[in-house]
């Protein structure tokens, strides 16, 4: 909750610090921006069409005239999107390859642990020599690299909210 309000006061802060006031005008910000201008120049809308008060004029109502750019045009983009796209699509097929291969191996290890597991409940002397070749197995099974922290399972949670 507290992040919420730290994120609409910082909203805040920033709109009246960036924000110039006055009307939107969208042409000369296009232009500006080197953006496409429109065909044909837009009427803008009067201030007497616009609601009357100080909270209108603050709030910076923008026109809804100019015309709304088409799906179409967005969406062509050029050689570099297309490039960009057919080497997003290449990555995801190689995540899903990696996840599948992941997701196999660890079920064979887990194959091994419960096999390994039953040979111990069903003779308990197994486990007791350290030599032995159950031990050596579940040693290479539950080995970890250096640095690598098992995480407790207590249960407790962070207090903090993150996003």
């Amino acid at each position: 909750m507290q992040d919420n309000l730290e994120f609409l006061q910082w909203t805040k802060r920033f709109w009246d610090q960036y924000y110039p006031g006055g009307e939107y005008d969208a042409v000369a910000r296009r232009k500006a921006a080197g953006g496409p201008a429109p065909a044909a120049p837009v009427p803008m809308p009067t201030s007497s069409s616009r609601t009357s008060g100080a909270g209108a004029a603050r709030r910076g109502m923008t026109p809804t005239t100019a015309p709304a750019r088409s799906v179409a045009s967005v969406r062509t983009g050029g050689s570099a999107t297309t490039a960009l796209t057919q080497e997003l699509s290449a990555l995801k097929d190689t995540v899903t390859g990696l996840e599948r291969e992941r997701d196999f191996y660890f079920s064979k290890l887990r194959d091994i642990e419960l096999l390994l597991q039953q040979a111990c409940e069903a003779d308990p002397d197994l486990e007791k020599d350290e030599d032995g070749l159950i031990k050596q197995v579940q040693a290479i099974l539950y080995s970890t690299e250096e640095g690598f922290e098992i995480p407790a399972e207590d249960g407790a949670v962070d207090d903090q909210e993150t996003f």
